[in-house]
């Protein structure tokens, strides 16, 4: 079998768009365990926008995180939530390369529990949001 090349496993070749799902609290409260995204491969990224990424010492392993600036070598990406960890602050600048594609659309499910009316309605509201690039918080986790 073929080896796929650097544009099919960026998602250029095959698709444009994915799905991913988020795990564990690092982006909270952006995001939350569970959330389905909508990631277009081989975006182009600027500051404060949410990016998949292979795990720089763990490339089978893809995480979220907020690109928060383009340093030499690459980006510096943080989680939102600063006492979660699994970010820059560990294993320092990721490479572009690494970068796979940035989040565009968050989807919340719904929770078995949500019967109400009022429960259902809120989370219609909610459970569906573009995720916009959030230049205040690149510029406060810059700091750390």
């Amino acid at each position: 079998m073929p080896e796929p090349s650097q544009e099919t496993e960026r998602g250029r070749a095959v698709a444009p768009f994915g799905i991913a799902e988020v795990t564990g609290p690092s982006m909270v409260p952006t995001l939350h365990h569970g959330d389905q995204l909508l990631v277009r491969y081989g975006s182009g990224v600027r500051p404060g926008d949410v990016v998949v990424l292979r795990h720089p010492f763990q490339q089978d392993l893809l995480v979220v995180k907020r690109a928060v600036e383009r340093r030499e070598g690459g980006w510096w990406v943080l989680g939102d939530n600063p006492y979660a960890g699994g970010d820059s602050t560990d294993y320092g600048v990721v490479p572009e390369e690494l970068i796979l594609g940035k989040a565009w659309f968050r989807f919340r499910p719904r929770k078995a529990g949500q019967r109400s009316p009022l429960a259902l309605l809120r989370w219609t509201l909610s459970a569906a949001r573009p995720l916009l690039p959030d230049r205040s918080a690149s510029r406060r986790l810059r700091a750390r």
